[in-house]
């Protein structure tokens, strides 16, 4: 059972990893194209709230022999803080400003977590209250790629939901979750199972719509296309005041 709980920790730990940098190839578009385009920000903030509350339960002061939980997240801490701070400085101004706005907001919320829990709680009642906060952040984590895929359905298109990000997200999700069980840990349990359910929804998304994608490409171009030739008759067309 140690084996096996040791493994799906390990496992946990590399997939967390590969899910951390998924979205390189997002943000190397971003810095290529000084532009956020219609990413949105808010997923990697909760992200860094999930990654920073987690690692603060894991912590042997918070909850014991969980080492394997508090590595990866604080390394997802700052990974996702660096995205953050790509996207404040290539995001539109209301976009920005948002990003800013609940980056300030989960700082708070963090800042209030940690204090109780080292200044009013101790033992048991503190793993508690920290589990549940992480449990809660999680679960608001997994929900937050909803809008995207509600921008998926409403589009019918997946270019702005990459799918690595999405496999890593439930293979990630679906690790913990048998983290989880083995440990008999509720507080990793609970929103894997919520995470590992999403993550299905948004394979399947792909699946249903990844074809779209060349197609709404494709539109763009022919836009563009039809715009130049316009340009082109009106270039042609004789000038009837000199007729």
């Amino acid at each position: 059972m140690h084996v096996l709980l040791f493994l799906s920790g390990v496992l946990g730990n590399a997939t967390g990893l590969f899910l951390f940098l998924a979205p390189m190839v997002t943000f190397k578009r971003i810095i290529r194209n000084r532009s956020t385009e219609q990413f949105s920000g808010i997923p990697y903030v909760m992200t860094l709230l999930n990654c920073i509350v987690f690692t603060w339960y894991g912590l042997p002061f918070v909850s014991r022999n969980n080492i394997l939980i508090w590595t990866i997240n604080a390394t997802g801490g700052v990974i996702e803080f660096t995205y953050i701070v790509i996207f404040i400085i290539f995001g539109p101004k209301k976009e920005r400003m948002k990003v800013m706005g609940l980056f300030a907001l989960i700082m708070t919320v963090f800042s209030a977590i940690a204090s109780i829990s080292l200044l009013a709680l101790h033992g048991n009642t503190r793993k508690f209250f920290c589990g549940v906060a992480a449990a809660l952040f999680s679960t608001v984590m997994f929900a937050s790629p909803l809008s995207v895929m509600r921008m998926v359905i409403k589009t019918k298109s997946v270019e702005f939901m990459p799918f690595f990000l999405s496999l890593f997200a439930f293979l990630c999700a679906l690790s913990w979750l048998i983290y989880g069980l083995l440990s008999g840990d509720p507080f990793v349990l609970v929103p894997n199972v919520f995470g590992t359910g999403l993550g299905i929804a948004q394979l399947i998304l792909y699946a249903i719509y990844y074809k779209n994608r060349n197609h709404s490409e494709s539109a763009i171009k022919d836009d563009f296309i039809e715009m130049d030739l316009e340009n082109i008759d009106q270039v042609k067309k004789p000038d009837s005041r000199h007729l």
